[in-house]
């Protein structure tokens, strides 16, 4: 399953959004997502099963937990969890799901292929959500250059 411009595209489109693997640690990528993606004004609804709070906003213990109008979900947790965390949101009824580079498994893709569901992966939302600044900016640039973007 390739990841294409339109369906980052459609899933950026909402600005209401799940992170399961939200984390208040700043040294992890869970943390500086959570951040960076409020800092640009999505309305973030952060999943962790360890934790109550993440910067003073509530945290959600499971994926089946989010409101039902929650409809966007990114994934950034270790592996071992994103097979488990994606068929939660199948059975929730999510029907947008972005499996952040480095949590996606064969498992969790193979589950995926059959299902109606904007899928995005082997992508960084942090290279997509505008504005694009720093490292991000810089990475996209040079996947432009090599011709590596999605279609």
């Amino acid at each position: 399953m390739k990841t294409s411009r339109k369906a980052i595209e459609a899933f950026l489109e909402s600005k209401k959004l799940a992170i399961a693997g939200a984390s208040r640690d700043p040294k992890k990528f869970g943390h500086v997502v959570f951040t960076d993606l409020k800092k640009k004004g999505f309305e973030l609804y952060p999943v962790n099963p360890g934790i109550d709070f993440i910067d003073g906003q509530p945290c959600f213990h499971s994926v089946r937990a989010l409101p039902a109008d929650v409809r966007h979900l990114l994934i950034v947790t270790p592996k071992i969890k994103t097979l488990e965390i994606v068929k939660e949101a199948i059975e929730k009824g999510i029907n947008n799901i972005w499996i952040q580079q480095m949590s996606d498994t064969t498992e969790a893709l193979d589950y995926l292929k059959d299902k109606q569901v904007n899928l995005i992966n082997k992508e960084c939302i942090l290279m997509w959500a505008d504005p694009v600044s720093g490292f991000h900016k810089f990475h996209k640039t040079i996947k432009k250059i090599f011709g590596a973007l999605p279609k």
